[in-house]
């Protein structure tokens, strides 16, 4: 994004006329929009002449196949042309034909043209109630039931307050690995050391030693609490038996409930709402495109991403102002209710079901796509048709809920119909986002938890809840500075050759939860002579091929 700027001030301060840059589809995400959002924002505004968002970049020679972007920048008044990739198949020689969808108009900072969802802002009644889960930062956190039940859970009173329930992302989209998590938040040293001292030192064998040698001192000295506890987003999940999550980054966009007793981690977002009728509208098709469409993609297998800000924060819910009655409402807690739970029995009943094979094959049904064996066996197992009705009719209620019922199903088959039927869909929402944010401006606020989202309430909640000795930092900070809370893997050995060399870095880098400095990456092999000085040239080679990317003094896939 440096460069991306870079040469936007040089076109804005008419040094030269265009610039056409390639980049990962990154470029789209998040944070990074921000960089290109200020350029079309500025006195003298940058122009988004041509974009294709998302396009395969496939190495034959190495076998890297990344996925990228290209962008092009002018001050020129003129209209842009957006190509966006409907068709990819394999045409040999590793190489990939692509067909395209052009479509003319003003790009956004989200290479996307038509509704501005970028543009959206964040509501003040969706405040407070979602978040990100918490960052343990220390292998010795997660514990087994075994191991849990040897610290005391089961006999030591007030434990079952510190090891908990844990769900990451791939908890729910595939199997729950069955792990507990030991959770000290409003403990001391000396509180944890009295009251549960086998606790104390498991932690501290297993933990402390780590955590010596974080350069953060906050998270360095609380060595027994998480690095990210979440501590000013606890009374939101405290005050319900349960909450909604969906995985931060998914293939398809699901979400459920999860019982309170549950810690979501990190890569999972958690909504703070018992209310199946908020369960049954973020379900539906017309929130899920909205999430497409706000959210970024990532990484090879282009899954979508979720982020609070974007997607939840400036999402419009439905109300009263737009067709919402009490009976309509209470459908759409029904058939949310009927969904969540068909889908956990259907995994309870067949431990081959998972919601990630549940939603492959209702992608299949809906778009008409022949069904192999193994999709016949697992739409027997999972009753998918099921599911399917389920979906359509929570879509077409949802639907009513807002007065879009004129909108139709989403079209299953035909792609262009899709795309039309989508972009009717977002002008609606931004221009309900933009009548929504009028309406919070003059006073009146459409709160998802009133009772709990009441500034008044909330001041009262802040001031009975203990003060934690644990730093939260914003969503961006995370990603920069988290490191990984997996167990230390074995060290490699240095391969001898070049490629080899950059092959077996860009694994590690794949491999890691979160990104890497050079003396973590250094620490995964072992080998003699120089070749630490290697990596620095290594990573910027695997940064040209797209392979790696930089945040800050740090590096990942």
């Amino acid at each position: 994004m440096y460069w991306w700027h870079q040469a936007a001030e040089t076109v804005r301060a008419g040094l030269t006329r265009r610039f056409g840059l390639i980049t990962t589809n990154s470029v789209t995400m998040i944070f990074n929009r921000r960089v290109v959002e200020a350029h079309l924002r500025a006195a003298v505004p940058l122009r988004m002449a041509f974009a294709i968002p998302d396009h395969p970049w496939v190495d034959s020679a190495d076998g890297a196949a990344v996925r990228i972007a290209m962008t092009v920048g002018t001050t020129e008044n003129t209209l842009g042309l957006l190509l966006r990739s409907v068709e990819e198949r394999e045409a040999g020689h590793g190489e990939v034909a692509v067909r395209f969808e052009s479509r003319p108009g003003l790009i956004h900072a989200d290479l996307m043209v038509g509704a501005n969802v970028a543009g959206a802002v964040r509501l003040r009644s969706n405040d407070g109630v979602s978040n990100r889960g918490v960052i343990p930062h220390g292998a010795g956190f997660i514990v087994t039931r075994g191991e849990a039940a040897a610290l005391g859970l089961g006999t030591v009173p007030g434990l079952e307050r510190h090891i908990r329930e844990y769900r990451n992302g791939r908890d729910l989209t595939d199997r729950p690995r069955d792990v507990l998590v030991i959770d000290t938040i409003g403990l001391t040293a000396n509180d944890l050391r009295r009251q549960f001292p086998a606790v104390f030192q498991w932690l501290i064998e297993r933990v402390k030693p780590e955590r010596d040698l974080v350069r953060r001192k906050s998270i360095r000295d609380n060595w027994w609490l998480h690095a990210w506890s979440r501590n000013t987003f606890r009374p939101a999940l405290d005050s319900i038996p349960r909450f909604i999550a969906t995985g931060q980054v998914a293939k398809h966009r699901v979400f459920q409930f999860l019982s309170a007793s549950v810690l979501p981690d990190d890569k999972l977002i958690a909504i703070a709402t018992k209310d199946a009728l908020h369960l049954g509208v973020l379900s539906a098709a017309v929130h899920v495109q909205w999430a497409l469409a706000s959210g970024g993609r990532l990484g090879v297998g282009n899954d979508p991403v979720y982020s609070k800000s974007t997607c939840f924060e400036s999402f419009p819910f439905p109300s009263d102002d737009t067709g919402l009655t009490p009976d309509l409402a209470d459908r759409i807690r029904s058939l949310a209710e009927h969904l969540d739970a068909h889908r956990k029995a259907r995994q309870a009943a067949h431990e081959s079901v998972t919601l990630t094979g549940l939603y492959n094959v209702l992608d299949k049904l809906r778009r008409g796509e022949s069904l192999s064996a193994g999709d016949k066996a697992l739409h027997e197992q999972g009753l998918v048709s099921v599911l399917r009705t389920l979906h359509d009719e929570l879509d077409a209620a949802v639907l009513q809920a807002y007065g879009w019922s004129d909108l139709g199903p989403v079209p299953g088959t035909d792609d262009a119909a899709r795309s039309a039927w989508t972009e009717c869909l977002l002008e609606r929402l931004v221009a309900l986002n933009a009548r929504r944010a009028a309406e919070e401006a003059s006073g009146t606020i459409r709160w998802l938890r009133p009772e709990f989202q009441n500034p008044a309430h909330a001041a009262a909640a802040a001031e009975a809840t203990p003060e934690q000795s644990s730093i939260d930092l914003p969503d961006e900070a995370e990603q920069a500075e988290a490191t990984s809370a997996k167990p230390a893997a074995a060290r490699l050995p240095w391969p001898a050759a070049l490629p080899e060399q950059m092959r077996a870095v860009a694994d590690v880098l794949s491999a890691a939860a979160h990104a890497q400095d050079e003396a973590a990456l250094a620490e995964r092999f072992t080998g003699r002579g120089a070749w630490k000085k290697r990596l620095p040239q290594i990573l910027q080679t695997l940064e040209a091929l797209g392979r790696a990317r930089r945040e800050g003094d740090r590096w990942r896939a």
